[in-house]
């Protein structure tokens, strides 16, 4: 059976490699100005996929490797851990500081790591780690997003032609609205008449609108809603961007991302006792369930109680 941490992927994945120089401008300005943008930045997956193999560290949280050059010409490797699902953990340092020299160890190339963090805890902020024993003193330190900060700042947001302003709302909305399927609802469209508000082009509306829906998942009925007044929204702007053909794809998209998040959830937790259940929950249609499913293995202490979230929801 194929690893579900080594095949994991999000719609974070994907609209991090495609937008790579809008990520480092709207978090990181001050690296971008010094980034020579004429050279195309190139992700390393094979390199960063041979750190992950050699390094046994449990629970896996890098996302993507990519080659940069400076503006003076040299060049550096950027290496993003993207903590989306917000947990605290205590060795997330740890696990940036690892990371960040078994790639310089294998490669000898500068590494900058960086993290995006998803979690409610405002006071968690892992940026360092190190010690000092007998005058040996290691300091690593290494730069943070912490989305919330964002809360209150929603004028900006949507003022800002930066996809990963819409990004970061999406975000924000998925964690307000967890207990408000209908608010939620309201603000997935709010969102999606924004990327037209704005002007982007198709192709644009598109990824982003894939990563919204994949955000914000609504029960059936809700799902049904949305669709309905989506629709009457792009007849009143003359404009059609997402056929029936994309809509299945978009939702079948949003169905696999949660199924591979449940399977690295699965594995994670209860290991091969959990994979077992896999092949249950792959038949499960309703991207709600699914939601359900994937939110319960963090408080679940069995597998049986997984298998009943799902089974008394049938």
């Amino acid at each position: 059976m194929t690893n579900p941490q080594t095949e994991y992927d999000s719609p974070w994945k994907e609209i991090l490699q495609l937008y790579f120089p809008d990520f480092m401008l709207f978090f990181f300005p001050q690296f971008h100005a010094q980034i020579d943008w004429t050279k195309e930045p190139v992700f390393l997956d094979k390199e960063l996929q041979q750190v992950i193999r050699d390094a046994e560290l449990g629970k896996r949280l890098v996302d993507k490797l990519v080659k940069i050059y400076l503006l003076d010409g040299t060049e550096s490797w950027v290496l993003i851990h993207i903590e989306i699902q917000g947990n605290e953990e205590d060795e997330f340092s740890q696990r940036m500081y690892v990371y960040n020299y078994r790639i310089f160890d294998c490669y000898n190339r500068s590494v900058v790591s960086i993290a995006v963090l998803g979690d409610t805890n405002t006071s968690w902020r892992p940026n360092q780690f190190g010690y000092n024993l007998f005058g040996c003193r290691l300091d690593f330190q290494f730069p943070i997003v912490k989305l919330i900060d964002y809360r209150g700042r929603q004028a900006e947001l949507a003022a800002s032609d930066n996809v990963f302003a819409t990004v970061v709302m999406a975000h924000l909305v998925g964690l307000e609205t967890s207990n408000n399927r209908t608010q939620r609802k309201r603000q997935k469209l709010a969102l999606i008449r924004g990327l037209y508000e704005k002007g982007f082009e198709r192709e644009k509306v598109i990824n982003l609108f894939r990563f919204i829906d994949w955000m914000l998942t609504l029960p059936l009925e809700l799902d049904r809603e949305f669709w309905q007044e989506y629709r009457q929204y792009e007849e009143s702007k003359n404009m059609r961007y997402i056929t029936s053909v994309e809509r299945i794809g978009i939702e079948e998209g949003t169905k696999q991302g949660l199924i591979k998040g449940i399977a690295l959830g699965l594995k994670l937790k209860f290991g091969d006792a959990g994979t077992d259940l896999l092949p249950e929950i792959e038949e499960i249609g309703d991207v709600d369930l699914l939601s359900a499913v994937l939110d319960a293995i963090a408080t679940v202490d069995t597998v049986e109680q997984l298998r009943q979230v799902y089974r008394s929801n049938c």
